[in-house]
């Protein structure tokens, strides 16, 4: 197996991807609302790509058993490529019936397409390079959404959205592309769940003998809500403090949190220490530094103040990503699979309740505030979370261990 090589195909496929998949993300969204002129219909398209997450995460474990290797992640490459072709031979007309079609399947592909990537990247790679690999993917990921943010808004407004469909379309076949040269073993195909009684068994009895993956992972979900506040905040903030540039000071502050998450993925790599605890650790300071660094952005008052905090909060998120996806990696074939699925569904959920509960509160209170009493969930979690597998991981380390 040619680890190198695996290594930049999938770092060039992720970017090209990613790059895709928000570029689709803000061209869709506004599409939906100058054909429908309605806020419900963008709220509709919205949900269907999150519910299209979650049903991924539901049979992501299942189809990835019976269907590993390559093929199936080119398959999700050109499923979105011939959803968003559809935008280019559909009549107007019949278009806004099937938006929300489209909008289930994009989430449903790129939900795959992730849970796919991040599973079997262990049997792409050599076990040294993962950390590597991890935090070049994440790098390439923050690229990719500061570029298909930024360039979707400049190419509707120069060429027109049936352009910006057609380049979509066009990123995901060189997507697909770069995954054909892939070669790396694969797991034997199964029908049946390697637990007599289902993957979510395995996966509960699993995550009971490793209180501290139980514990990152709930972080990981209380993390959602607090993302969720301040995606929905960032637009807010951006026209109270510039009422005369809010998009542009919308695309600065982005800009600055993808270099922070950039060099916060690189230093993460960089680290001495590379077992789990390590990773672990690493993972915990990412959010605990990610949501300090987003409470603090949001109680500025000055545009500069407001770039100045969106670094810290980008390399926290650099820094969480990065020993995240290292961390469950390292865990064996039977449980790896069903963890990434199961993250899924935690980050889509989370992700989707939290942007319907934080609305309400920006009619209510100062932006800060709400994102103070959002992020300040993970925060809670996080250190309560840690103090519980701690203790667990205390217990179980004493007990005596049983005669054979």
């Amino acid at each position: 197996m040619n680890s190198t090589r695996n290594a930049q195909l999938i770092i060039a496929a992720r970017l090209i991807s990613d790059f895709g998949a928000f570029l689709n993300m803000v061209a869709l969204a506004t599409y939906v609302y100058l054909l429908s002129n309605s806020a419900m219909s963008v709220g509709i398209f919205l949900a269907s790509r999150v519910a299209g997450g979650i049903f991924a995460s539901l049979i992501g474990t299942r189809f990835y058993r019976r269907w590993a290797g390559r093929l199936p992640l080119i398959a999700f490459d050109l499923l979105r490529a011939g959803l968003l072709g559809l935008l280019l031979v559909l009549p107007v007309t019949q278009q806004a019936l099937l938006l929300p079609l489209i909008a289930f399947g994009l989430g449903f592909g790129n939900s795959m397409f992730a849970i796919g990537l991040n599973s079997q990247l262990p049997h792409m790679i050599d076990k040294a390079q993962l950390l590597k690999a991890n935090a070049w993917i994440t790098s390439a990921s923050s690229a990719a959404m500061v570029g298909g943010s930024l360039v979707a808004g400049l190419l509707v407004a120069g060429f027109g959205f049936e352009t910006v469909f057609a380049l979509n379309v066009v990123t995901y076949l060189l997507a697909a592309l770069l995954i054909v040269p892939l070669r790396f073993p694969r797991p034997a195909p199964s029908d049946e769940p390697l637990h007599q009684q289902g993957e979510w068994s395995a996966l509960r009895q699993g995550l009971r003998t490793a209180p501290v993956l139980t514990a990152m992972l709930t972080v990981a979900m209380a993390d959602t809500l607090g993302s969720a506040a301040h995606n929905v905040g960032l637009p807010i903030i951006s026209k109270l403090l510039t009422p005369e540039s809010a998009s542009t000071t919308l695309g600065l502050m982005l800009a600055v949190w993808a270099i922070g998450k950039f060099i916060g993925a690189r230093i993460a790599s960089r680290l001495k220490g590379t077992d789990n605890a390590h990773l672990e650790r690493r993972f915990f300071f990412g959010v605990l530094l990610m949501s300090c660094g987003f409470i603090l952005m949001f109680q500025q008052q000055t545009l500069y103040g407001l770039l100045l905090f969106s670094l810290p909060a980008g390399l926290g998120d650099g820094f969480s990503e990065v020993g995240l996806m290292s961390r469950l990696q390292r865990e064996p074939d039977n449980l790896r699979l069903p963890i990434f699925s199961f993250l899924t569904l935690l980050q889509m959920t989370g992700f989707g309740i939290g942007m319907l509960i934080a609305a309400p509160f920006y009619s209510w209170w100062t932006p800060g505030s709400v994102v103070l009493l959002f992020h300040g969930i993970p925060l809670t979690t996080l250190l309560v979370a840690k103090g519980v597998a701690l203790r667990s991981e205390r217990v179980r380390r004493s007990s005596p261990t049983p005669a054979p």
